[in-house]
């Protein structure tokens, strides 16, 4: 006996994001940030355990494809890929194509493209920058960054090449390395690099100590996918990034 049913005519917002298979934090992170009635629907990326240039280039064979695995009935108001240097290494505007292949929707950022966009709207032209990874990987952002109008002003790095090591680095040594590059140069704010990188509860720490913006990567694309979407004003306010609306 075939049942009689409605069907909801209601859609929420929905965002799509494609993820490392080897992030253990944005998902938790985007669903602190987000707004209650926003859908995360989330597709995952094969990733290397260790992040070289190299690995970060082989994503790019792999990303139409997992964009393909968000749900093909969802309306995805945007799509963020989630990952920071992969975005510097492949090109935003190569990425961005190669998920509009995979999936329908009017819009794609991803944690680079997100972080200029920040600073643009926030008259921000010089950075201090922590990056988790070696020196190669972190060359390639900060080139992503001058290219943009932004300049690094002071940088530092754990030189940790491995995702599992990289998730496991405490948010006291977040905390304290973030001071550190922010006093150690003439800085608009900070960025913590990584979407892996658990910084965002010691974002309101930060930027109390040094009296300027904190950034980290999940942060500011979850800020520009809502800016995308139209429901930036909407989500859950760390960090003075959420007042540049």
């Amino acid at each position: 006996m075939a049942l009689p049913y409605t069907v909801d005519t209601h859609r929420p917002t929905q965002i799509g994001l494609v993820t490392l298979q080897s992030d253990e934090t944005i998902e938790r992170d985007f669903r602190m940030l987000l707004p209650s009635d926003v859908e995360l629907l989330v597709s995952r990326v094969p990733s290397s355990a260790t992040v070289s240039l190299d690995s970060l280039h082989a994503m790019e064979d792999s990303l139409t494809a997992s964009a393909r695995l968000l749900p093909v009935g969802a309306d995805l108001a945007a799509v963020g890929y989630g990952c920071t240097s992969a975005s510097a290494a492949i090109g935003a505007a190569r990425v961005a194509s190669l998920i509009k292949a995979g999936v329908s929707t009017p819009h794609v950022s991803d944690p680079l493209t997100s972080l200029i966009a920040a600073c643009h709207a926030g008259g921000i032209t010089k950075i201090g920058l922590v990056s988790p990874y070696v020196a190669s990987v972190s060359d390639r952002l900060i080139q992503g960054l001058d290219a943009a109008g932004i300049a690094v002003s002071s940088f530092g790095s754990f030189d940790e090449p491995l995702e599992e090591r990289v998730v496991r680095i405490s948010r006291g040594s977040i905390r304290d390395a973030a001071i550190h590059v922010g006093r150690n140069g003439t800085c608009d704010a900070v960025f913590m690099s990584c979407t892996n990188l658990r910084a965002l509860e010691v974002i309101d720490e930060i930027e109390a100590e040094l009296g300027v913006p904190a950034l980290s990567s999940n942060q500011v694309l979850a800020w520009h996918l809502g800016r995308l979407a139209g429901f930036s004003g909407r989500c859950t306010a760390i960090g003075r990034v959420f007042g540049f609306d």
